[in-house]
């Protein structure tokens, strides 16, 4: 028995064409949200070692009350097994760069208040972070999830020697379910 077409008006079948063609446009989306590998703050630390921790005063700049101090090789130790990888992660924007719309550019620290008069975490517990469009939603102790390609390269910041980096990022404030 042969199936029976229904009698579509231009409007339906414009509006299903539309349809169709938009559904053709989200998926990439969609995709590369759900490419994403959702990280935490430790699988930034290589296997087998144990949190960095500070070795040496590093550089001290008591009129910008910042300090860069020295780490040994387990807070300077990458894991490369993310390096190119597209991932995601939660955590608080130290802003670095701003414009009236709000930070171009940002360090992505693993708590409320890390870098700011306190020692910074190791460099492979941050990441520098330029988002595709500048971040001026919400506020400073509201956390973030961060989507984008991550790099396993070592940078110094005005406030922090940075072991990753996130360009063309995705920022949206982080919903704890």
């Amino acid at each position: 028995m042969a199936a029976k077409i229904p009698n579509l008006t231009r409007r339906q079948i414009l509006l299903s064409a539309g349809c169709t063609i938009g559904s053709m446009l989200v998926p990439p989306v969609i995709a590369h949200a759900q490419e994403a590998k959702r990280i935490r703050w430790p699988d930034l630390i290589p296997e087998g070692l144990d949190y960095g921790e500070i070795i040496g005063d590093g550089v001290k700049d008591h009129a910008a009350d910042v300090w860069i101090p020295e780490f040994d090789e387990n807070g300077t130790a990458l894991n490369l097994k993310f390096d190119g990888m597209n991932i995601s992660i939660a955590g608080y924007v130290l802003p670095l760069e701003v414009s009236p719309e709000g930070a171009t550019s940002f360090v992505l620290v693993p708590f409320v208040g890390a870098c700011i008069h306190v020692p910074p975490p190791p460099p492979n517990q941050l990441v520098f972070v330029e988002p595709l469009e500048p971040w001026g939603d919400g506020n400073l102790w509201d956390p973030v999830l961060v989507t984008g390609r991550l790099s396993a390269i070592s940078r110094r910041t005005e406030v922090a020697e940075v072991g990753y980096e996130i360009e063309k990022a995705e920022v949206e404030l982080f919903k704890r379910y």
